[in-house]
Order: C-alpha cells, then structure tokens, then sequence
C-alpha cells in the first residue's frame, strides 16, 4: 500500500516564553520551541475574525461559554472529512475541533480536554467523583456508578466533557445515554470516552506582531531561499521572458513579493475565468497599482459556457474547467505576447497530495508554452500569512471572510459549507448560477435535488486531466 504523501513532518511549533505559534525549533527569543500536534497535512493559518466568531458561536451553543479569548490567537488546521473539519489551536494545543455535517446541515463541535483549561463548560458536562476520574483517564468509558451529576440537555450522541468533582477535566467522549435515560439509573455506559493526548496548552494573550518578530529569522531564510531560487531558475533559462502568475490569492501574492526583491518588476499574468469574486477583481487591480506591474490578462469566460453546454457543471472530479477557464488562456496569451514563458507560480506542496508529488519546475502538458517553476513549493500556509503581515501586504480580503482558498465562486471543489456561506454573501450571484444549473439539469434529465442539493458536483464515472490541477 503506498503511504500518504502528508506524513512528512509538519514544521509547526509553539514558544512558551513568547505565547506565539513558530514555524521551527528555536524561537527568535533563545527559547527551545515545543512541536504541536496537528493532524497531517497540518497548513495552519490563523484564525480571522469571522472564523473566532464562528468557533465561539458554536461552542457556546453547544457548551454554554465562548472558546476563544479576546487578545490570544486562535489558529486553524484543515483535516480530511467528508465536508469540512477545523481543528481548532489555543496556547499551542489543539482545543477542540468543529465539523460541518451536510446531510443535517449544522455544525458539530469534538472538544478536547485541552479546552477546560482555557474555559469551564457549563452545558453537556458530565461530573464524576475523583475516584472514577482516575480510571477515567487511563481511557475507560464513564459507567453510571461514580457519575455525580449529567446536564440536563444531553442527549445520545452529544459530545460531552467528563469533569472530576476536583474540577480536573479527566476526559472527552460521545454521551451513549440521555439525561432522562440517567434518572434514577445505577448501572450502564454513559460516555464513551474518547482518547486524546495529555492536554500541554500555553493560554496566555499575544499578538501576530509577537509572532512575527518570534519567527523574524525563520522568514528571513525562507525568503532568501526562495528568491535564490528564483534568480537560479532565471538564468538558467535565457531567452525565455519570465513573468509571475497572479491569481489573487496569499500564495501568488507571496510569490509576487519575494520575485520584487529577487528580479525586481516583471509582467504579471491573470486569468480571468469570469467566475471570479469581485474582491479578487479589485485586489489584482490593486496590487497592480501599488507596486506599478504591467498587467497582461485574458478571459477564459466564453470557454466556460461553452464547456458548461457541451460537459455539463464541473464536479470535483471532473474539473474541465480548468483547463477551459485558465490553460487555454494562458496558452494563448503566452503563444501571442512572447512565444514562450517561464511563469513563477504560487504551489506550496502543502496544498494538496498532487502538490506535494510535483516537481519544483515543470511544464503542463496542456501549456507547453510556459515554463513553471514553484518559489515557495516549500512554505506553509502559516509561513504565508507571517510574511504578509510583516510585508504588510493587500491581502484578498476574501480571506477574512471565512474562505480559505480563493477561486472561482462556485467551484466544486468547495466544501458546501463554504457555498452555503458564498451563496448568503452573494445571493444574486449564486441564484444566477443556480438557475443555470436547473436550466441544464432539467434539459437532460437531472432530478430537481441534483441542483438543489448539490449533486452536479459528483460525477460517478470520470476520468480528471491530472495536469489541470496544476496552477496556471
């Protein structure tokens, strides 16, 4: 069996001393960092406003207290599910985790012990004498002998904290009978409690100012690699003009910055598959403005509704989109403007198990004409974000508003989740695209929830140009 890609380790540490997530081994201040476990690929970015919002919200609903601290950064990791999962980072320990659940559309929030000790739940606890909390946390269920008190609101299946009459939280686990099956009950499981890694959390305020100045020399090194790398890969191929792809996203943004200081200006290409947000609109007008880069771009909007009539939408696993929307384009913007290209792209290996098998310089069989070569192939999304803070760069502001990858609006390889929250943000926008959807679905004998509950985005038999996952 081939092993996965993502069990490399993960360069995520936290400083103690400093109370700031670093991306190695020795923080800025001396100090000796301590390594945070993530579930693999573990591309950490930090936790906007809306996203804490949203990690309170559900905590309190389902635990009666607010999770996340005014003045301490949160962080979150996306996991494999089958929609979307975040883990939740606190003080450098992972404190909870939330789940979005399709099929009943809500949120589902897994705690971890860590989390009683940032706060107090005071809803779905379970209290047990300390007695029993001793055998507890050697990893035996919760029985109704030793159990003190059950909230009130839990019922089967809830995710529960088990807490010693000390206070101590002794474990976390799914509730295998209700309140009211506990009334006047003596014997039975109650909890089954769930295995986790003794809790080690550093809850003390920061700043992402703190975090930068702790990872100062980390980003330093990075960024000479990378533009070392950049200034490599252009002299080693003369005659071919290089430029920087630029999507709106953090990644070519960072790409974008680091070749400034490596080669100084260079001509900045954008495919406009005229599905895009208008923020990603305006910030590529703005970055075009602000650091004065001429600006070459072309539309890959007809190619999609062409594509669109004859394919049908894209589905996750049948992305001919891409290749319509952006390959195509840029061919021939490239083939028309210079003949040929050496395009530096912003992939990061930690984006997806594609990325992380792909060389570092290649060339898309689809786009001979390019030349693509991957600067910071080696960076993670928190190397990302660091540097854009200390850069001060025009991020897409998209990103504060709980995307945590930016494309076309309706791609279907979005979690629904993320386009439930797209389609309340744009509603004329995604009633136009849902409207089509019917309109095609109902030309060729798609039942109404196939648009409706968003079937289009699954084909059953399909076979994806591995090619068009690459960037443009």
């Amino acid at each position: 069996m081939k092993s996965s890609p993502f069990l490399a380790p993960v360069p995520f540490y936290w400083c103690d001393h400093c109370h700031v997530p670093v991306m190695g081994k020795l923080c800025a201040c001396g100090a000796k960092t301590r390594p945070v476990s993530v579930t693999p690929p573990g591309d950490v970015r930090p936790a906007f406003a809306r996203d804490r919002n949203l990690v309170n919200r559900l905590f309190t609903e389902q635990f009666g207290v607010p999770l996340i601290p005014e003045g301490h950064l949160a962080l979150l990791n996306k996991v494999p599910d089958e929609d979307r999962m975040e883990e939740v980072i606190l003080g450098g320990a992972v404190v909870c985790a939330i789940r979005y659940i399709p099929a009943e559309e809500r949120w589902e929030v897994l705690p971890r012990e860590a989390a009683a000790l940032v706060v107090q739940p005071t809803k779905r606890v379970v209290r047990v004498t300390d007695e029993a909390g001793e055998y507890i946390k050697e990893g035996k269920s919760v029985l109704m002998p030793g159990v003190v008190s059950v909230s009130p609101e839990i019922t089967v299946g809830d995710s529960v904290f088990v807490m010693a009459e000390s206070g101590e939280c002794v474990a976390v686990g799914r509730a295998k009978m209700s309140y009211a099956e506990t009334v006047g009950a003596t014997r039975g499981q109650l909890v089954r409690t769930r295995r986790t890694q003794k809790p080690v959390i550093d809850a003390a305020p920061s700043t992402w100012e703190d975090a930068i100045r702790a990872n100062n020399a980390i980003l330093d090194l990075y960024e000479g690699k990378s533009i070392e790398f950049i200034r490599d890969v252009i002299a080693k191929n003369p005659g071919i003009q290089p430029t920087v792809s630029y999507s709106g996203g953090k990644d070519s943004l960072v790409t974008l910055l680091i070749t400034l200081k490596a080669v100084g200006k260079l001509p900045i290409i954008f495919a406009d598959t005229g599905l895009e947000f208008p923020e990603t609109i305006e910030n590529v007008r703005k970055v075009r403005d602000l650091y004065g880069l001429e600006l070459i771009e072309r539309s890959g909007n007809a190619g999609f509704w062409e594509g669109f009539e004859t394919n049908g939408p894209p589905a996750v696993d049948f992305r001919w989109c891409c290749k319509a929307c952006k390959l195509m384009p840029v061919k021939e913007l490239i083939e028309e403007t210079w003949g040929e290209a050496l395009s530096l792209i912003g992939q990061r290996k930690y984006e997806s198990a594609k990325r992380m098998q792909s060389p570092r310089v290649w060339r898309n069989k689809n786009v001979p004409c390019q030349l693509s070569a991957a600067p910071i192939q080696h960076w993670t999304a928190m190397h990302d974000w660091l540097y854009l803070f200390r850069e001060k760069a025009p991020y897409n502001p998209l990103y504060e508003l709980g995307l945590d990858r930016i494309g076309c609006f309706m791609c279907p390889s979005s979690d629904i989740s993320c386009m439930k929250d797209i389609a309340a943000m744009y509603p004329e926008m995604w009633s136009g695209w849902e409207a089509k959807l019917a309109d095609w679905g109902s030309r060729n004998n798609k039942p109404p929830e196939w648009a409706s509950k968003g079937l289009w985005r699954v084909r059953e038999s399909a076979e994806e140009d591995g090619d068009c996952d690459s960037h443009f």
